[in-house]
């Protein structure tokens, strides 16, 4: 699989519109924000981008655009999380678990849990 262009916050932050509803229009996406919502052609920019980088398909119905997302929400972030471990970590799972563990982001019970995932991973 070829490489996934990175998204900017803002690119992700409209992005997971298309994730949690689906097909959506460019309004529909502005209505979705809470208030005070974003300028219509802020988020026509944004969605153009990603429109560019491959995240969405346009389709025309009637009068209106729709845009329909290419890439789900579990293949980005696998592919997200595989340039942080490499980047960060060293491409070392063991790395980034001992710095959730030094920094206490991680309780002794998750560990136990996470450990139970893997035995379990491996019994398949």
């Amino acid at each position: 699989m070829n490489a996934i262009p990175k998204l900017t916050e803002k690119e992700e932050e409209v992005m997971a519109f298309f994730w949690q509803r689906g097909t959506l229009t460019i309004r529909e996406v502005v209505a979705a924000y809470p208030e005070p919502q974003p300028h219509f052609n802020t988020v026509s920019t944004y969605v153009h981008i990603l429109e560019k980088k491959g995240y969405l398909a346009r389709e025309r119905t009637g009068n209106s655009l729709r845009y329909s997302p290419l890439i789900d929400m579990e293949t980005y972030r696998k592919s997200t999380m595989k340039g942080v471990i490499r980047r960060f970590f060293d491409n070392s799972y063991m790395k980034i678990v001992s710095t959730l563990v030094k920094d206490e982001s991680i309780s002794v019970d998750e560990l136990k849990e996470l450990i139970k995932m893997v035995e379990t991973q491996k019994e398949k």
